[in-house]
């Protein structure tokens, strides 16, 4: 990758964007239930604060990302007790077919160009065992709560830009785009849980496969 757009606050992100997202993690877990010994795979791990919590539970933890500096750190955590690739989500050959109990992508898909948001989650559907879930949490383009909603609001906006031209490009055109739903009914996948929080800010969705008889 001759490019690495988080190289410059890989460093930084736990200790300047984790703090805002620890309780958003907690609770979509919780939302997930996942079991002891499931196989666990996060889309966009980066530097690992979802499967830490995951490794505390007993899963085993996988994990791939597109961005050497973040996944660094992330290897410098765990060592040899997460299996963590470098690569590109939309074209996941280094996992088969439904090996996954639990797949998740948090505050990851908005950060990506349009034209590979489906392709993803495809992908994600595709490594997911026919029994298994998907776990997504980004962004709700819903109303917002008066006051702290739109204060959120604010903090979110604030970390979008600075982040830079292309993510932000790329969080303005998710937005107007629907966010979340679009990709959810193209990906023919069926909603088993929803849940808004942080007054409006963000959604919590538990995907199962759609069955057709």
């Amino acid at each position: 990758m001759r490019n690495d757009p988080y190289k410059r606050i890989a460093s930084l992100y736990d200790g300047a964007v984790e703090p805002f997202n620890k309780g958003i993690r907690k609770y979509a877990l919780k939302i997930a239930d996942v079991h002891k010994n499931s196989d666990v795979l996060e889309v966009g791990c980066g530097t690992g604060a979802n499967l830490e919590l995951l490794l505390k539970r007993g899963c085993n933890i996988h994990g791939i990302d597109i961005s050497p500096s973040m996944l660094k750190i992330a290897k410098d955590k765990f060592g040899d007790k997460a299996k963590l690739l470098q690569g590109d989500a939309a074209h996941m050959k280094q996992y088969s077919d439904q090996s996954f109990d639990l797949v998740i992508a948090m505050l990851t898909l908005h950060e990506m160009p349009s034209s590979i948001r489906i392709n993803v989650l495809k992908e994600m559907k595709r490594v997911m065992k026919p029994d298994g879930r998907i776990l997504l949490v980004d962004y709700h383009n819903g109303s917002l709560r008066p006051l702290l909603g739109w204060l959120y609001k604010a903090i979110i906006l604030f970390f979008e830009i600075a982040a830079g031209y292309e993510h932000f490009s790329n969080y303005r055109n998710f937005i107007k785009n629907g966010a979340l739903l679009p990709l959810i009914d193209k990906a023919a996948l069926t909603i088993e849980k929803k849940k808004i929080i942080s007054k409006g800010n963000f959604v919590v969705y538990l995907l199962k496969l759609t069955w057709l008889y």
